[in-house]
C-alpha cells in the first residue's frame, strides 16, 4: 500500500481508503462486514471515510463497534454532516455542526476525528457561522482538521479567503473518467490554494 501526506497536514493516508456508504450501514452482512474491515487493514488501508448520514448513524455505529478495540493512532478517520439526520436537524449551522459531532463521536466511540467535513453547501447559513463553528470543534480537539465534499468554486473561494478561522484541508467531489468537471475550476483554485501556503493558507488536497 502507497501513502500520502494530507495537504500540509501531519496526515498520512493510504491512497486507497474504505469507505462506508452502502456497506456499513445495512447493505453487507454484520460477519462479511467485519471480514472486509479487518482485511482492509491487512493490506495497508488506514483511512476510514464515514457520514452520519449513512444509514442515519449505522454505519458510524457499527464502525465504533468494530473499531473499539483497534489503538486509535493506527487509523484515520473521516465523517460528514449536512444531510437531515431527523426533521429538524440538518445543514451547518454552529447547533448542528456541535450537535452532530458530538452524536458521531459518540457513535464511533472515539474522542475525536481525524477529518471533519461538510457534506455539501448550506445555502440557508452564512458562511462565516459555519467556519467559525469548524473553527471551534478544531480548538476544543474534537476534530484535528476539516474539508468539504461538493462545494464550488465560488463557495470554496469564499471559506479561503475568510481571516481568523481554520483552513480546510481536504475536499471529497465526485470525480472518474466518467465525471471530470472538477478538472474545469475546482483544480485549478486547489492549485492555486496550495501555492499560497506562504501566505499563510492551507493546502487543499483532493481525495
Amino acid at each position: 500500500m502507497k501513502y500520502r501526506q494530507l495537504g500540509d497536514s501531519d496526515l498520512q493516508v493510504s491512497e486507497i481508503s474504505l469507505g462506508s456508504w452502502l456497506t456499513y450501514s445495512g447493505g453487507v452482512e454484520r460477519e462479511a462486514a467485519e471480514q472486509c474491515v479487518r482485511r482492509a487493514f491487512e493490506v495497508g488501508i488506514n483511512f476510514i471515510d464515514t457520514a452520519n448520514i449513512y444509514g442515519k448513524g449505522a454505519s458510524e455505529i457499527f464502525l465504533g463497534e468494530v473499531l473499539k478495540d483497534v489503538p486509535r493512532e493506527s487509523y484515520v478517520l473521516a465523517t460528514k454532516l449536512f444531510f437531515p439526520m431527523t426533521e429538524t436537524d440538518s445543514g451547518l449551522s454552529r447547533v448542528q455542526i456541535h450537535k452532530q459531532l458530538n452524536d458521531s463521536l459518540r457513535r464511533l466511540q472515539v474522542e475525536y476525528v481525524d477529518l471533519y467535513q461538510c457534506h455539501r453547501y448550506d445555502e440557508n447559513t452564512p458562511l462565516a457561522e459555519t467556519m467559525i463553528a469548524l473553527t471551534e470543534i478544531v480548538q476544543e480537539g474534537k476534530a484535528r482538521y476539516i474539508g468539504f465534499s461538493e462545494w464550488n468554486a465560488a463557495q470554496i473561494k469564499a471559506a479561503i479567503e475568510m481571516t481568523g478561522i481554520e483552513k480546510f484541508l481536504s475536499s471529497q467531489p465526485q470525480y472518474s473518467m466518467l465525471w471530470r468537471e472538477p478538472e474545469a475550476e475546482i483544480f485549478p483554485l486547489w492549485m492555486k490554494t496550495a501555492s499560497g501556503k506562504s501566505s499563510g493558507r492551507r493546502s487543499v488536497k483532493a481525495f
